[in-house]
């Protein structure tokens, strides 16, 4: 095994960078070539089409199956011409990625030649086997059939010679068994409920988008190192590994010159996700050896969801062109940063109005206050649920150390806005407000915009933070589809949304002015969600004293904190909003159960594995040398052997203590595995993995990496931090 490193070092050292041939033209004249989008759709389409798919986008009205056979036609002629063979239903189930069955355009004709044919029928649904996708219950096993129908307001796209067609996914008898249903419902409600809302400020506004920017942090790996580390084929994340002495500690990674190799794999992914209208512009050298950053610009929350998944997939397939590999996983490497998945959202109106941004005048920065207290509410109110979107198995690695916020859920919005808030709290009463006191609320509510200027820094170690013109949920994992979270935070905003505007109704139906009704109900939600807002250091052990204080909660066990989506606030936000059914909600969870469950199990199985077929043999033939060698000494110096091979005997009896803990502790895992595989419910096999499997971990890891630190480095089987990280 150790030759397999060696040689995977070799091979890691001598790869050289790829060449990437650049497009002849501007980024601008390529940007979206791949994309069915409204310039294409303008060329393509009749007018009758473009029109009734335009309706569909901006209103959310049905597409008749007339108007789709128009649209069919008019996209099989654009994707045989961008060199398309085959089409298929592009939709994310409820796994770790997308799926896709693939069929081709041909269809006999008559005189048994083959022509290339496609439907309004084929565009608007399908029936792929639904029998292996994840369903929680939702469907027996011997039930195959589910469907899949077009989502008109993602743009289908051209990859690898197939047309693409974004859809949702649900199961023979109407449930979701996706990501993008239940999203697009919670989109659908906070717009719904934020429109409303404007109508206080703006009657213009008709439709508010809700806006998400995704920050995607990654690790590279060369690939021959990669495939010399067992665990990290698995489970995308070493089980074992003694930290590197240099890793981090200097600081010297975060954003330095990016490695030619790394750049190559950087180029050719923002022409390529340019191609699939991907607006890719950042990239950079994150904190941790080998790990990167890539995000785009700001696009509607349905859209920014398929875009990310889309990234992600594209990330896998060109790392490979590279002899890189690709990981997702919120924490790969011990001791040094994970990586996080940050979402940047905000609400933007039809008029393009940035409601998290404050205008120039007191009547606009009332609405945004509006909008920003009814934010802090959701968060406050379900921040059990909030938490819940964004546990896994792999997340609650990184969560609460190395930059990453912790599992307390909290909200920081600066000194400055801190401040302002606090001064509204004391200053608006119930009371009818004078004239004076009216001049004197909007003169520092006009100050707004002022006092965010200077409002930039951000708080790292806050999980929920206000950076200016929008929030940033920090806490999402790197590996999760960011519809989890967008799902949770559109929902209860838009419920807040509605309880805010009832409040308000009411007040102003008593006979207080509109102005003075909007102020009121913004200090009761002001009061409400203060003990959310937290603007120190979320690591520190006196916030979290603080937090217990509050009252809120800190759930460190991922199947304890999945227990939040079957609660009854989580029944009533989501079943109210018609986002899920209970039903659903329930399938959903058991969905999560079993994939944290089988997660903690592959990772049990490989680490035994590894331990048991590795390291002990290795340990045991690097003791058996120490042992052939003080044999000989004693040969040679007789009696004083022992002054001579004093450190050798330590090694030979340190090496025995590790390895005869670790067969054990291998022994009483695999015991603990089959005690938690008998129980009956998911639930409780979730519950059991996580407190009886995962303890054994870190106590098996701890010897494995003692003996790392023992064995000869030529024998040692197994690729170590200091060589995967600073190969290039």
């Amino acid at each position: 095994m150790a030759q397999i490193r060696f040689f995977a070092l070799k091979e890691a050292q001598n790869r050289q960078p790829v060449k990437i041939d650049y497009p002849e033209k501007k980024t601008s004249d390529y940007f979206g070539a791949y994309v069915f989008n409204r310039r294409t759709m303008q060329e393509y389409l009749s007018n009758d089409a473009f029109d009734g798919v335009m309706e569909c986008i901006e209103k959310g009205t049905k597409i008749d199956r007339k108007l789709a056979e128009q649209v069919a036609v008019g996209m099989k002629a654009w994707a045989l011409d961008m060199g398309a063979t085959y089409y298929t239903h592009w939709f994310s189930p409820l796994t770790d990625g997308t799926a896709e069955k693939h069929d081709s355009f041909i269809q006999f004709t008559e005189n048994g030649g083959v022509i290339e044919a496609f439907s309004g029928k084929l565009l608007a649904q399908q029936e792929p086997d639904a029998s292996s996708f994840p369903s929680g219950g939702i469907r027996n096993t011997f039930e195959a059939r589910g469907y899949t129908a077009w989502d008109p307001s993602s743009p289908a796209f051209v990859l690898d010679r197939t047309l693409c067609i974004p859809t949702i996914f649900v199961s023979y008898t109407g449930e979701a068994l996706d990501h993008k249903t239940p999203l697009l419902k919670a989109l659908a409600a906070v717009d719904k409920a934020a429109t409303d809302v404007c109508e206080y400020f703006d009657k213009n506004v008709t439709k508010v988008w809700s806006a998400l920017g995704v920050e995607q942090e990654y690790f590279l790996v060369d690939e021959s190192l990669f495939y010399a580390r067992p665990d990290l084929i698995a489970c995308d994340r070493t089980l074992v590994g003694h930290q590197s002495a240099k890793d981090q500690q200097l600081d010297d990674q975060y954003f330095s010159s990016i490695p030619e190799r790394v750049s190559s794999f950087m180029r050719e992914i923002e022409i390529e996700g340019y191609k699939l209208g991907i607006p890719i512009k950042t990239r950079h050298n994150e904190v941790a050896p080998n790990q990167y950053e890539i995000a785009p610009i700001f696009e509607e929350c349905n859209l920014a969801v398929d875009h990310n998944m889309l990234l992600m997939d594209l990330m896998k397939k060109i790392a490979r062109h590279h002899g890189f590999r690709v990981i997702f996983h919120e924490k790969p490497f011990q001791g040094v940063n994970g990586s996080g998945k940050h979402n940047n959202w905000s609400l933007i109106t039809n008029t393009g109005v940035n409601l998290l941004s404050p205008g120039a005048k007191p009547k606009t920065n009332m609405q945004f206050l509006s909008f920003l207290v009814c934010t802090l509410n959701a968060v406050y109110k379900h921040q059990d649920l909030l938490r819940a979107s964004i546990v896994s198995a792999g997340n609650v690695h990184r969560l609460g150390a190395n930059e990453a916020p912790p599992l307390i859920i909290s909200a920081f919005v600066g000194q400055q806005i801190a401040e302002m808030l606090d001064e509204l709290e004391t200053r608006v009463t119930n009371k009818k407000m004078t004239p004076d006191e009216k001049t004197e609320l909007k003169l520092d509510v006009g100050k707004i915009p002022e006092i965010l200027l200077d409002n930039t820094d951000r708080n790292r170690t806050s999980p929920f933070a206000f950076v200016g013109n929008r929030f940033e949920f920090r806490a999402a994992g790197s590996s999760a589809n960011p519809a989890a979270p967008m799902i949770v935070l559109n929902a209860a905003v838009a419920q807040e949304l509605k309880e805010f505007k009832k409040e308000a109704d009411k007040l102003i139906q008593k006979g207080i002015k509109k102005d003075e009704a909007i102020f009121q109900v913004i200090r009761e939600f002001i009061i409400k969600s203060k003990k959310i807002r937290f603007e120190g250091n979320s690591y520190g052990d006196e916030w979290h004293k603080e937090a217990r204080k509050r009252g809120l909660t800190n759930v460190t066990n991922v199947v304890e904190a999945l227990d939040a989506y079957n609660s009854d606030a989580s029944k009533n936000l989501f079943v109210s909003n018609n986002i899920f059914t209970e039903k659903e909600l329930e399938a959903r969870t058991e969905v999560r159960y079993e994939n944290y469950a089988k997660k903690i199990q592959i990772e049990s199985r490989t680490l035994a594995q590894i331990a048991m077929n590795q390291i002990v043999p290795t340990a045991i033939d690097y003791q058996t040398r120490l042992i052939e060698n003080v044999k000989g000494l004693k040969e040679i110096f007789g009696e004083e052997f022992k002054n001579i091979a004093g450190g050798r005997l330590e090694l030979i009896k340190q090496i025995s203590e590790h390895t005869s803990v670790i067969k054990q502790k291998c022994h009483e895992m695999t015991e603990a595995r089959k005690a938690a595989n008998s129980f009956v419910t998911v639930r409780q096999r979730a519950h059991q993995y996580s407190l009886k499997v995962f303890p054994y971990f870190e106590e098996i890891r701890f010897h494995i990496d003692r003996l790392e630190r023992i064995v000869d480095n030529e024998m040692w089987p197994l690729t170590k931090y200091s060589e995967l990280f600073f190969t290039r």
